[in-house]
């Protein structure tokens, strides 16, 4: 029969058990919390890289669009290039495709006079127009994808055909490795302006779920794209960009047309002059003002 000291001995050995079982959980805990918070940081982190880089409103952050959010007190940044170098996705398109264009009305006045573009349906056929964008540094013929961004086209072709764009810089070029682009289409120059209304994004964000992860994820915009600068979903306006070098953009950048061999020279001359500050973005050195944009 176990005498008291013994009875003792036993108990505490016990008790040092379960002291070091409660202590072992306890460090587990941390470490699981530690790694769980490093996680979603990584997550957060992801998230705001990717969400990117041509905007057209000085208050956002991101992103391409037809007001270039992308502005300078936007500082937008480079996009990650996919590993995979993952193209634009195909076309499909989607029901409804220009059957109701809507163009709502924005806090911002208009940076310029203009009337808005008729809304409701507009035609998708011709598939394609051919304009003319004259500029001080060279001419740039466009080729506008009517048949798959309608919306976007009515747009552009109803400023264009207002003057809206005339005598206007082009404020923005960017030069880096991930995206190489020239932003123009805000009367003021600053990065800030728009027309007084805003719009849906059309091809390649319709050919996503609008929860769909993918649309932050990088995809290579092509060297001759043209596309509209935005402030973040259904923010596009008057500014545009034009890609000069593949570019990585997630695909919520209104893709609504393409560049000439003629454009894309004018383009190489003045992106081989760089920034004005000799950063890889900023306004142009070679001053750049859209004197007409016409269509043929």
């Amino acid at each position: 029969m176990p005498t008291n000291e013994q009875r003792r001995a036993t108990a505490k050995r016990k008790l040092e058990r379960q002291l070091e079982r409660r202590a072992e959980k306890e460090r587990k805990r941390r470490l699981y919390t530690i790694i769980g918070s490093a996680v979603a940081a990584i997550v957060v982190i992801g998230a705001v890289v990717a969400t990117i880089v041509i905007t057209n409103r000085g208050s956002d952050t991101p992103t391409a669009s037809s007001e270039t959010t992308s502005t300078p007190e936007d500082s937008p940044s480079d996009v990650p290039a996919p590993t995979d170098g993952t193209p634009l996705p195909d076309f499909a398109a989607p029901a409804g495709l220009g059957e109701n264009c809507q163009y709502d009305k924005t806090a911002e006045a208009a940076s310029k006079d203009n009337t808005p573009p008729r809304t409701g349906k507009v035609p998708t056929d011709p598939a394609e127009v051919s304009a003319s964008m004259e500029t001080n540094q060279g001419n740039i013929g466009l080729q506008l994808d009517n048949g798959k961004s309608p919306c976007t086209v009515n747009s552009f072709a109803s400023l264009a055909q207002q003057g809206y764009f005339n005598n206007t810089p082009c404020h923005r070029l960017t030069t880096s490795d991930s995206l190489s682009v020239l932003q123009c289409g805000d009367p003021t120059g600053e990065g800030t302006g728009g027309p007084g209304y805003q719009f849906a994004d059309e091809y390649p964000a319709d050919q996503y779920q609008p929860d769909d992860p993918a649309l932050m994820q990088p995809v290579v915009y092509p060297r001759g794209t043209l596309a509209m600068a935005n402030a973040g979903p259904g923010t596009n306006g008057s500014q545009f960009f034009l890609v000069y070098r593949d570019s990585q953009l997630p695909p919520n950048y209104t893709v609504f047309g393409t560049i000439d061999e003629t454009g894309l020279a004018t383009l190489d001359k003045i992106a081989e002059a760089g920034t004005a500050d000799g950063g890889p973005d900023g306004p142009p050195k070679l001053d750049v003002t859209v004197k007409s944009i016409l269509l043929d």
